[in-house]
Order: C-alpha cells, then sequence, then structure tokens
C-alpha cells in the first residue's frame, strides 16, 4: 500500500475522531468522571461538552465557520456573467466545469444510480451559468476514495442525468479522479488541448477554497484563468435565533465546515 493509499485509508477513523459529535461526548465523558473526585472541574467540562454539542447543530455555528475558518467566496455576480457571456461570444475559450461530490449507486425510485443532493445541486448551477454564459460544460468525477460502493463513475452518472433530466449534454465528462487533487489534475489534462482560457469552476462554497487552491496550482504556467462559482452559499444564517437552535441542517453545515477547513491545513 503506497502513501496515499494509506492516508485515504485512516481519513475516516482521523474523521470520526475529529468531527461532531465525538470530541464533546469524550468531553462529556470526561467531565462526570472528573466530577467524582475534582467536582469544579468536572461540572466546567460538563458545560463546555454540552456547550459544544449545542452549538456544533447550528447554522449561525456553521456560518460563522465557513466566514472565518474556511472563508468562502462571495458568490459569481451579474456582471461577472454578463462578461463571461461576451468573452465567449467573442473568443469562445470559456468552460464551466463541475465537480462531483458523490453519488449513490442505486436509488430505488429511479431502479439506478443517481447523484446524490451534493452533486446534484452542483449540477444544476454548472448548467445554467452554461446556458448564460454559451460557454461548454464539463463535469469531473470518478470513484473517490470512500465511495466503497459505487461501482460507476459520478461523471458517467452526471451525464445521463444532465441529458436525460434537463435535456443539456455535457462537453465533456472526466472519470478518473479519487479526489479534488485529482479532479484538477486530470481535467486540466483534458482541457489544455482545447485552447481554453478561462474556467468557471463549480462547487459548493466550503469547498470552494480547496478546490480552487488544487486547480491553481495545477494550471500554474497554463494561462489559464480560474474563476469560482460557489454554490450553497447562506445570505445571512447567523442574525435569527432560530439560527442558534440545533438542526439537521445546521449540523451537516458544521461538519462539512470542519472538514473541510481539515483540508485546507493539511493541504488535501
Amino acid at each position: 500500500m503506497n502513501l496515499e493509499a494509506l492516508i485515504q485509508a485512516a481519513k475516516p477513523l482521523a474523521l470520526l475522531l475529529l468531527m461532531p459529535p465525538l470530541p464533546f461526548m469524550v468531553l462529556l465523558a470526561l467531565g462526570m468522571a472528573l466530577g467524582r473526585r475534582w467536582r469544579r472541574a468536572g461540572l466546567a467540562a460538563v458545560l463546555l461538552g454540552l456547550a459544544g454539542l449545542w452549538l456544533s447543530c447550528c447554522e449561525g455555528t456553521g456560518q460563522w465557520l465557513a466566514e472565518r475558518l474556511v472563508r468562502v467566496p462571495p458568490p459569481l455576480q451579474a456582471a461577472q456573467i454578463e462578461a463571461l457571456s461576451e468573452q465567449q461570444r467573442t473568443h469562445g475559450d470559456v468552460a464551466v466545469l463541475v465537480l462531483g461530490g458523490g453519488a449513490r449507486q442505486f436509488v430505488p425510485e429511479y431502479n439506478g444510480p443517481r447523484l446524490n443532493d451534493i452533486s446534484g445541486e452542483r449540477l444544476r448551477l454548472g448548467l445554467w451559468l452554461s446556458r448564460r454564459t454559451g460557454a461548454a460544460l464539463g463535469f469531473s468525477g470518478g470513484i473517490g476514495w470512500q465511495s466503497k460502493d459505487l461501482r460507476q463513475a459520478e461523471a458517467e452518472i452526471a451525464a445521463r442525468s444532465a441529458e436525460e433530466d434537463y435535456g443539456q449534454p455535457l462537453r465533456w465528462t472526466e472519470s478518473r479522479s479519487r479526489d479534488t487533487r485529482e479532479n484538477a489534475q486530470f481535467s486540466l489534462e483534458l482541457l489544455r488541448e482545447q485552447g481554453l482560457r478561462t474556467l468557471v469552476l463549480v462547487t459548493h462554497d466550503l469547498h470552494m477554497p480547496r478546490a480552487a487552491r488544487a486547480f491553481r496550482q495545477a494550471a500554474v504556467g497554463s494561462g489559464l484563468t480560474i474563476v469560482e462559482a460557489p454554490v450553497g452559499l447562506r445570505a445571512d444564517a447567523m442574525s435569527e435565533i432560530s439560527d442558534w437552535c440545533p438542526s439537521s441542517p445546521g449540523f451537516a453545515r458544521v461538519r462539512y465546515a470542519i472538514y473541510e477547513w481539515l483540508g485546507l491545513l493539511v493541504g488535501h
């Protein structure tokens, strides 16, 4: 087993230990154990654990992490879309690329494989941008390191969905990549021969900083400009009382933010 495969094999265990709710559950257990001999220390640990569990389920916490730790980019503005459209009309050197975020091998209601919600949301924005700008649309995604049950590449599933569900075929697909760095490496290998000058990158807001870094590193010396088109942005999510109350979307966003922040730290 090479180093890359070893890192990927160890990732699920590392994430289990670092991601909510486990660290706060450990803190609660530690507090109860300490409370038998050191009451104040035990109480403090229990209170911190409870506060951590509460906050790890709040949209407000997820948004704070998105803005302060991950530093998500702003949405693509109407003026930028118009400029891309004009560039495509004039030079024909713009492309839109959607990054895969997962798929399900079998969805009973469709009797076959489908993109998961994350990939589906990215694909919809990519299709919309392609129509607005006139740029060619591609999709990058193979079978990820953690996709143990997936037998068909995400890009192949996305291509079928784009054509059958939206009536808009993809121009190209990249189906070898297993992670974000390979998305960049293999996609740019396909795109370098097409004379492109601008690549509109579509992925989720929390994933965008890591994805854009990988693509810019892979594009060094190529003259290719990477334009970020994030999806999943929140307009506010911090000013209402409900933003600071536990919810399933809040828990998912906090975990996603921490996952991407850890990815930025370790360079993956």
